[in-house]
């Protein structure tokens, strides 16, 4: 299958999925996986990926669970959106594709993987770039109410949590992703033709029950896999980040996002928080490609500087 922006998209079986890919740049190049959020796809990088391969990394962009052409492989398989299985579907990619290491970077749903791959697996991520920082959550934490004004941000995860709300997303996910897409991004004029490239994605047999559940775990109201316990208590505890990390935020996402003040102590190693100007919303790789490319040639860069110091300290 072939896709305008990123080229070729390629399927491979990779734990419970077959993931649809694009791969981009030169096969022996330093890795950078690129991991998008909801409710949008892998075109969130069509303008940073080629930047990147620009650069000379070999760029991998996967559709997550219930996205684009990924699928599960198996009927029975629980329709899991919690957020650790999202990690181990990025581990199951890397290691199906026989590679050792990444720059892992994201937004959105995307971050929130990225940072638990950087947190759990610091030996995958050569360097990390998250898009409104720390995102990494519990049930326990979900738990405790906000004050109205943030409750109200979060309007859709209670309407998700009812069967009106799972009703009314499958018939008019469209629409719902282009009043999330403005909301959380008020001065991004995108066009429809921006926003019908990523919403063929939503067309996957999958995609509302992944998001559904990925809302309702998140409030206690879903079970999660079992087997997945022991990774979400280690979640709950908010494990900090040692491995080079850029941090940006955009002046203006519409989106709930924390303060950059509240994460900076979860970041232990080396450390920059970047804010991208010019009226840049929650999508910011998509409306600033040229920021976020460089942010993860800068966190690579940072990783190796340190790798060298590292290195003479141990001579």
């Amino acid at each position: 299958m072939s896709n305008e922006a990123l080229g070729r998209i390629n399927q491979v079986d990779a734990g419970e999925l077959n993931v649809g890919f694009a791969d981009l740049g030169p096969v022996d190049g330093p890795v950078v996986l690129l991991l998008h959020g909801w409710p949008y796809d892998i075109h969130g990088y069509a303008d940073a990926a080629p930047m990147l391969v620009d650069a000379g990394y070999r760029v991998l962009v996967p559709h997550l669970r219930g996205y684009g052409t990924t699928r599960f492989r198996s009927a029975g398989t629980l329709r899991n959106g919690q957020q650790s299985v999202l990690a181990l579907d990025a581990i199951a990619l890397l290691d199906t594709l026989e590679i050792r290491t990444a720059v892992v970077a994201g937004f959105d749903w995307g971050a929130r993987t990225a940072n638990i791959l950087a947190a759990l697996w610091p030996e995958r991520c050569r360097a990390h770039v998250s898009v409104s920082g720390y995102l990494i959550g519990s049930r326990d934490s979900n738990a405790r109410p906000l004050p109205p004004s943030a409750e109200l941000a979060w309007w859709y995860q209670f309407y998700f949590a009812t069967e009106r709300g799972r009703a009314g997303y499958e018939q008019y996910r469209d629409e719902f992703a282009r009043l999330i897409w403005r909301t959380a991004s008020p001065q991004w004029g995108f066009d429809d033709a921006t926003f019908d490239r990523s919403a063929a994605s939503f067309d996957n047999p999958d995609h509302v029950d992944i998001v559904i559940h990925n809302y309702r775990w998140r409030l206690g109201l879903a079970d999660g896999a079992p087997e997945l316990d022991d990774i979400e208590r280690r979640l709950a505890q908010r494990p900090p980040i040692t491995v080079p990390t850029i941090t940006l935020e955009g002046d203006a996402n519409g989106a709930p996002h924390p303060d950059a003040a509240s994460y900076r102590s979860l970041f232990a190693g080396p450390y920059e928080h970047r804010v991208v100007t010019g009226g840049v919303g929650h999508a910011l790789p998509q409306e600033a490609p040229r920021a976020f490319a460089d942010a993860v040639i800068d966190a690579d860069r940072s990783a190796q500087a340190e790798r060298a110091r590292e290195g003479v300290a141990h001579v």
